[in-house]
């Protein structure tokens, strides 16, 4: 199961609205709907809340380290509170996806993201949950840079919204540890069409 929900993004309000903050901004949602205040705790480097679902402490984490120095904080947190690395999702903005839609994946290589670079490194490890919101490709390696420090287009926004909404539909079964049934709900970019009755004396 999930202990350790970890957004990741720059800190700093130029940063606020742009792509590369997608991690901020789902947690920021996720702390709406748990109702809990996230706190700046210096020794974590970052902004924290805790709080106890069905017996289970769950940890909201957003690092305020910048982003290619993540691992600084999640590490912290991860060993003072022996949360384990499987029991860790990082949510962060993905090139590879188009806004609006996400994926979550266990383990694999930090693909070039600066934030799970530090997080493979600090933590000694890649096997943790990583959910990957799309914020799209600008179509350009040398624009990357230019495009995740960017605001996204209202359209992207908003799509990138209604994704933040369904992926936090799957929060409840991630806290359960039903992790095939939360990539199933994340991996749903629309809601199943209802199947047709089976015609009677079939």
């Amino acid at each position: 199961m999930i202990k350790l929900f970890v957004g990741l993004g720059n800190p700093g309000s130029e940063y606020e609205a742009t792509r590369h903050n997608v991690g901020f901004w789902w947690v920021d949602e996720l702390a709406r709907e748990l109702k809990v205040q996230l706190t700046s705790e210096r020794s974590y480097h970052g902004l924290v809340a805790r709080t106890t679902i069905h017996g289970q402490t769950v940890w909201l984490l957003e690092p305020q380290t910048f982003m290619n120095l993540s691992g600084k904080s999640v590490a912290a947190l991860a060993r003072f509170f022996k949360i384990a690395p499987e029991e860790i999702l990082v949510v962060h903005d993905e090139l590879d996806v188009v806004p609006g839609q996400a994926k979550l994946k266990f383990g694999g290589s930090h693909a070039g993201h600066n934030g799970l670079r530090d997080i493979h490194a600090q933590l000694g490890t890649g096997d943790y949950w990583r959910l990957r919101l799309g914020i799209g490709h600008p179509g350009v390696k040398s624009e990357v840079i230019n495009w995740v420090l960017k605001k996204p287009a209202p359209d992207q926004r908003e799509a990138i919204e209604d994704c933040m909404a369904r992926t936090l539909k799957a929060v409840p079964a991630m806290l359960a540890g039903e992790m095939e049934k939360a990539t199933l709900l994340v991996h749903t970019s629309k809601p199943p069409r209802p199947k047709p009755p089976r015609p009677e004396g079939l």
